[in-house]
């Protein structure tokens, strides 16, 4: 087995202090997760996190900040993902929008509903990214920037 890296973005987006969450099949077990997915070629950190927002929940997304960026090394497969977490608002949501196969359902949960469910989220890179939105961390969203020639 040969261990990857992963480039992925994630959207943190609360309103009225519920955190919008999706409830996901991945490696065939029920998880909940925040918006998120790989990082596309072609594609800036921008346009990632928007187009996996949409595809994912049906909204659409406006990041304003990067909250952080974090590593997490899976252990079943010693495969290591590399997350930006993006705080943003919420656009309209086309409600015709059919949502990624693999998404279940949208979820609101509050911090305390979040941590409850430990179990069941998909990575610890979920409450950790809350954790770190709720303590105001902020970073301008042009922290990164794409150089094309």
């Amino acid at each position: 087995m040969n261990p990857k890296i992963h480039l992925t973005v994630a959207a943190i987006i609360e309103k009225n202090g519920q955190y919008l969450l999706v409830e996901e099949i991945s490696d065939g077990k029920k998880v909940i997760n925040q918006p998120a997915g790989h990082w596309e070629p072609g594609e800036n950190h921008i346009e990632a996190v928007c187009r996996e927002t949409l595809e994912e929940t049906a909204y659409c997304f406006k990041p304003n900040h990067i909250v952080g960026i974090h590593t997490w090394v899976k252990a079943d497969s010693n495969d290591t993902y590399l997350r930006i977490s993006f705080s943003g608002s919420l656009g309209e949501q086309d409600i015709n929008r059919k949502l990624d196969k693999d998404i279940i359902r949208t979820l609101w949960l509050t911090r305390r509903e979040i941590e409850q469910a430990s179990l069941q989220l998909r990575s610890p890179l979920v409450l950790r990214s809350i954790k770190d939105y709720e303590s105001g961390i902020q970073y301008d969203v042009n922290l990164i920037n794409s150089i094309t020639m």
